[in-house]
């Protein structure tokens, strides 16, 4: 009977990571800007790639292997925001332009500002 509750939650967690996962690539397909495909890519990809890690982990049924998983999502975790943002501010840098739906640009501002300050 554990072995039947075991298998469903890391079905469930493999399901869930894969459907994470196709929403970021379509999200890197259909969004209008690198700056929302970048997005998409950093959020549900770090949560797809995490279940999916973790659903490994448990299936193991090996505390170190867990472990292990534990610590690749936690890499994931702290990795992606910080790559995220680099790759907005170096696009935002290379003049990649926003989508026109985009209402403000904070990036441009403070630039305009630090300009000044010069």
């Amino acid at each position: 009977m554990m072995d039947l509750a075991l298998a469903l939650v890391v079905g469930a967690m493999l399901v869930a990571g894969g459907v994470f996962t196709f929403l970021a690539a379509l999200g890197i397909v259909r969004l209008p800007d690198v700056y929302t495909r970048m997005h998409a890519a950093s959020k549900a990809g770090t949560v797809g790639s995490g279940l999916m890690l973790f659903a490994a982990g448990i299936h193991a049924e090996d505390p170190a292997i867990l472990t292990r998983a534990l610590a690749g999502f936690v890499f994931f975790v702290l990795t992606a925001p910080v790559a995220a943002h680099l790759v907005a501010k170096a696009a935002h840098g290379a003049g990649y332009r926003l989508t026109r739906l985009t209402v403000i640009d904070d990036m441009r501002a403070a630039r305009e500002r630090n300009a000044k300050k010069r």
